[in-house]
């Protein structure tokens, strides 16, 4: 490669670099071509670029690019998948993870996710992970339930208040009609210990 390309193409991925935050990457030797572009065209539909890199270029291109956390990684025949903006990082770890099992070939070295370094074990993980939606379905429920919760918790006391209220109400007329009832009843008795003191003080 002559001197100018190779300007060029470290010029290329040091961009490359600067415009994303998170890639994975990947010891590709032994994988065919025919292999390596179904792998490519799989990770396009979650918005990864799928590059064979030349160690010596990309180690300058990181360096110029300020991503040193890259430069551990770039050992023996390597490929990086470089997220686009919008890309899905646990799709991609999990297309890279599913190749690694079905071909046999493929190792997967580590990655970076948003600027902090993965491990190998790192990125298995990753693709262990719900798509990104259902993460995002996940983070929206705990924090939607525990509103929910509170919710509840602040209207149920005020339902059993109203329904405290209605039934001391009820209450309070039972007890009114049988103080009127009971008033009723005990007059005659009042009465006659009225006339038995009356009687006692003449005699």
């Amino acid at each position: 490669m002559k001197r100018t390309d190779k300007e060029r193409v470290v010029a290329e991925l040091a961009e490359r670099l600067r415009s994303t935050d998170t890639l994975l990457v990947a010891d590709y030797r032994g994988l065919s071509m025919p292999q390596i572009d179904g792998l490519r065209t799989r990770l396009l539909e979650h918005g990864a670029r799928f590059s064979v890199v030349k160690n010596t270029l990309t180690r300058r291109a990181a360096e110029e690019a300020g991503v040193d956390a890259l430069l551990a990684l770039l050992e023996g025949p390597t490929a990086i998948a470089f997220l686009d903006a919008g890309g899905d990082p646990v799709e991609t770890a999990k297309a890279l993870a599913a190749a690694a099992r079905e071909t046999r070939i493929l190792v997967l070295r580590g990655g970076i996710l948003e600027g902090r370094p993965l491990s190998a074990e790192d990125v298995e993980e990753l693709a262990k992970l719900p798509p990104l939606e259902g993460l995002r379905g996940q983070v929206l429920g705990a924090i939607v339930g525990p509103l929910t919760a509170l919710l509840g918790l602040v209207s149920a006391p005020l339902q059993d208040l109203h329904g405290l209220l209605e039934a001391r109400i009820e209450q309070l007329g039972d007890e009114g009609a049988g103080d009127t009832v009971d008033t009723a009843e005990e007059t005659p008795a009042e009465e006659a210990s009225a006339s038995t003191a009356a009687e006692e003080e003449e005699q």
